[in-house]
């Protein structure tokens, strides 16, 4: 079986046309590392950027890469019409017998829409649920990105969810839908604990109104003179944001909180590893990878109960959930997870058990294969 993904290469977002490796995103990096171990599938990455670029032509050895060069006017301005003519003539040349974009907020999925092909559609971030958390201007980048996904996902073949959560959102939209989480990064199972003197609760996600960093400050803002522990946020941040502004300031009060802005995979494998516990107060959330990450890395887990996050954790056995509008049960969840150790080694223990069966690598990948050959025989 030939599959073609278009993903995202994170270095034309970044401008970070000096790289020579793509970057993709911990999700579809861990989807392909599954993919890399099975012999009955060979997988063509397509990309596009608006610089040309040197990268490897194989991934793997059942991998291939493709970035495609497509000059700005190609891009959102012209509906990324440059993007779906240049993919479209790359697919002729792969022949793959299915297209799987992954999202719909840039140029994939309207790609595979106009592909001809057989294609499915993974949803990372429901567009429209985020715009409408985070309040989205008009004319705003997630204002057109909640537009661009409710116009995608009714003309792709199918819609794979990340949770039921995401099932629930797209069904008066979608042709047909499968629930598949995200795959762990290996990297995440293999955390080595370290010791540190004051207990470290890591909170990670761009910091944003949707994943309520200010309420989680002010939840724990009672207890922090009397308790020892130390709180890092990690994820990137816009100074002109006003959100992200008034983040900074209350970080900055504050000597037992501390902003370490973006951390690659290694980074983030090192805070996992002193980590006491993770917090994601989030108002709205998909599939979180901190949260599988921090299982795989056998870091407790206090979650709110929101969105998707009720599919990856049991509350009291493999983590611990909270109201992410009400700061007392913030504040509870934490207080409990720092005074009992033993809750910690359980619900971690737990946890990583979760991680291992349902989360990893080749297990999800697996289940990609299935999802392709049943569209591949309804389809033909």
């Amino acid at each position: 079986m030939r599959i073609a993904m278009l993903a995202t290469d994170a270095r034309e977002m970044l401008r970070s046309y000096h790289l020579r490796e793509p970057i993709f995103g911990t999700a579809p990096e861990a989807l392909m590392k599954g993919f890399a171990t099975s012999s009955d599938i060979q997988v063509h990455v397509i990309s596009c950027t608006q610089q040309p670029m040197d990268s490897p032509e194989k991934l793997a050895d059942n991998i291939w890469f493709h970035s495609l060069h497509v000059p700005k006017i190609g891009w959102l301005r012209t509906g990324y019409q440059g993007c779906i003519r240049t993919i479209r003539k790359k697919l002729r040349e792969v022949s793959p017998d299915l297209v799987h974009s992954h999202g719909t907020e840039r140029d994939c999925g309207l790609s595979a829409i106009f592909s001809g092909l057989p294609n499915v559609l993974t949803v990372h971030g429901n567009m429209r649920l985020i715009a409408k958390v985070n309040r989205a201007l008009p004319f705003s980048y997630q204002w057109l990105a909640a537009r661009l996904e409710t116009f995608t996902l009714p003309r792709v073949g199918g819609v794979i969810c990340l949770s039921n959560y995401t099932r629930e959102a797209v069904t008066d939209l979608a042709k047909r839908t499968w629930v598949v989480p995200n795959a762990i990064a290996a990297s995440s199972f293999n955390v080595v604990p370290k010791s540190d003197p004051k207990p470290l609760i890591l909170c990670v996600g761009n910091i944003s109104l949707r994943k309520n960093q200010q309420q989680f400050i002010r939840a724990l803002d009672p207890i922090a003179g009397s308790e020892s522990f130390r709180v890092l946020f990690l994820g990137s941040a816009s100074k002109e944001d006003p959100y992200c502004a008034e983040f900074l300031k209350m970080v900055q009060a504050r000597p037992w909180c501390a902003f370490g802005g973006m951390a690659d995979r290694t980074q983030l494998c090192e805070q996992l590893g002193r980590a006491t516990l993770l917090a994601l107060p989030s108002l709205e959330d998909n599939c979180p990878m901190a949260v599988l990450e921090a299982m795989a890395a056998s870091v407790p887990v206090l979650a709110a109960k929101v969105g998707g996050v009720p599919d990856l954790i049991e509350d009291g056995i493999s983590g611990l959930f909270c109201d992410p509008n009400d700061l007392a049960t913030i504040r509870s969840g934490v207080e409990r997870l720092l005074a009992e150790p033993k809750l910690r080694t359980q619900l971690a223990s737990r946890a990583k058990q979760v991680a291992l069966t349902r989360y990893h690598p080749g297990v999800i990948a697996r289940r990609h294969v299935e999802i392709y050959r049943e569209v591949l025989n309804t389809d033909s």
